[in-house]
């Protein structure tokens, strides 16, 4: 972006957003810094983390010390239709949701930048750590969403379902520079959030105790905790074949490799008990509350149908490793739409499942009914809503909520 443009920054409270915006400022831009509260209700946030009253104070400072317009825009409502409301009705369904991912494509990229372009700007940015770049294909522009320089901090995951028109009218200010730089910077401009915490928790609720906030609406409701032995974890994982096979495999194997194993309550002895199967994912360890055990509990799955959770001892437990998921096809979204695959194709790429996860290896593999993404080694924890990204070098090019 050579030319001069007004630009609409979200200043969070947080020392991220507060150097993007004085990076856009001394780059000659008109900047404008907007504060959103997305939400009032403090009643399940853990009182020592940062109330939006402390951020809001803090991002109005920001904008007094750059010498920049500051406004509060109130988004509460759409953020409880389209980010809270979401959140219950997965939890309920017994899926994992990600509300950050929701978060950036629902309310920052969309309804922040329809209230961006009112305000007569042509972009919006923030302070998150990764990059866009803008390159040609056949005569028209194809904006690129790279991963940050700060590979610790990177979070181009958590803009994994942006588009392209999206990206287009996005700035990430920051994304050229580690985490170190952004602080050293903030303390030489003597702004207040330099030594700031980084925000931790749900996008605009904070730090919450997640039971708490899902009984909101939720009840709590007794069940049964069930031992999964390793044995019958193990069986129920699927073999897969050598990789030069995968992109040729029929569909019922790879809807074999891709399904996550069923275990069998009549098979599995009685552990404890817990408060409602939809308060935990797959993977979680705190909050099963069995004790007496060798080695540490963890849930392989929910039953939120039959209110049941079944766990097995061991982070090395079989059952928390899965080779493969399925994507519905109308849950398949391509960042880069000219490298989207058509049914019947496959390809090699890097791929991720959750924030600050290393990539792995894995080859996706599309068919009409989704997307079957194979990994060349299993991987821990996948859970039915939350998002596959993949990635072609730094590149992360699309994602995927998990169905299986």
């Amino acid at each position: 972006m050579k030319k001069k443009q007004r630009v609409i920054v979200g200043l969070s409270g947080g020392v991220d957003s507060s150097v993007a915006a004085w990076l856009l400022r001394e780059q000659g831009h008109e900047v404008v810094g907007v504060f959103m509260r997305n939400w009032h209700d403090e009643s399940v946030t853990l009182s020592s983390d940062c109330p939006w009253r402390e951020d809001s104070t803090d991002a109005l400072m920001v904008a007094d010390r750059l010498g920049i317009p500051f406004h509060t825009l109130d988004f509460s409502e759409v953020y409880r239709r389209r980010i809270v409301d979401y959140m219950f009705a997965e939890y309920k369904a017994g899926r994992t949701p990600n509300p950050d991912v929701l978060c950036n494509r629902e309310i920052k990229f969309d309804v922040f930048l329809d209230a961006a372009r009112k305000l007569g700007a042509g972009y919006v940015a923030t302070g998150h750590y990764c990059r866009r770049e803008v390159t040609e294909k056949d005569g028209r522009p194809v904006y690129r969403l790279l991963a940050g320089a700060d590979a610790n901090k990177d979070q181009s995951y958590f803009l994994c379902q942006l588009d392209q028109a999206q990206l287009s009218r996005a700035l990430f200010p920051i994304g050229h520079l580690h985490k170190h730089q952004v602080r050293n910077i903030a303390r030489e401009l003597g702004l207040v959030t330099a030594e700031k915490k980084d925000s931790q928790g749900l996008c605009f609720v904070g730090k919450v105790h997640l039971p708490d906030f899902l009984q909101q609406r939720l009840k709590a409701k007794r069940g049964d905790i069930l031992m999964a032995d390793r044995e019958t974890a193990s069986a129920a994982m699927p073999k897969l074949p050598p990789q030069e096979t995968w992109a040729l495999l029929p569909d019922p194997l790879l809807e074999e490799l891709c399904s996550p194993p069923v275990y069998h309550a009549a098979q599995c002895p009685k552990l404890g008990e817990h408060q409602g199967a939809h308060f935990f994912t797959i993977g979680q360890r705190k909050g099963l509350n069995v004790g007496g055990l060798q080695r540490p509990l963890f849930v392989l799955a929910t039953d939120t149908g039959s209110n049941l959770i079944f766990a097995g001892m061991g982070e090395d437990h079989p059952g928390l490793y899965r080779q493969g998921l399925f994507v519905e096809a109308s849950a398949v979204h391509w960042i880069r739409d000219d490298l989207q695959l058509k049914p019947g194709e496959a390809i090699r790429l890097m791929v991720r499942i959750r924030h600050r996860q290393p990539l792995s290896p894995a080859m996706l593999i599309m068919r009409e009914q989704g997307m079957y993404v194979l990994f060349g080694e299993p991987q821990r924890g996948i859970a039915p809503g939350q998002f596959v990204a993949w990635y072609q070098g730094d590149e992360c090019i699309g994602s995927g909520v998990i169905d299986a």
